[in-house]
């Protein structure tokens, strides 16, 4: 007797858009606030193409954000951050994947900081939870 299998269809990211999506999924999996990104493409002085940005109220979840993003994207992308910073003090994480910048910040660092305010020229796109 022949077993059958059953195939699960698995959606692999194909370009930096997709992996945006994944990185801004994982984000708000893990609750967190205001979730964009920034297309930085068309902005000649820009160091990435996309920033995916995003808040959270204490350090703690800043963390934990931090960690599912970096798992979802090598569980689903196959892509470890090429460089990590702000572990230490969690009040702003910032994981390199080069093409794409990803910030996690605590809530009033975000707003001290303005990051969206200083790529003003880049298409932002926001992301919401559909629960």
């Amino acid at each position: 007797m022949k077993k059958k299998s059953t195939q699960v269809a698995v959606e692999v990211p194909q370009g930096p858009l997709d992996e945006v999506k994944v990185i801004a999924e994982a984000m708000m999996e893990k609750k967190a606030k205001d979730v964009i990104s920034l297309d930085l493409r068309n902005i000649g002085t820009s160091i990435s193409d996309y920033f995916v940005i995003c808040n959270a109220d204490s350090t703690t979840q800043v963390v934990a954000i931090s960690d599912y993003v970096e798992e979802m994207m090598e569980a689903r992308c196959g892509r470890p951050a090429v460089r990590k910073q702000g572990r230490e003090n969690a009040f702003w994480i910032i994981l390199d994947y080069s093409d794409i910048v990803v910030h996690i910040f605590k809530t009033d660092q975000r707003l001290f900081y303005r990051l969206e305010d200083l790529w003003a020229d880049a298409v932002k796109t926001t992301y919401e939870d559909q629960d």
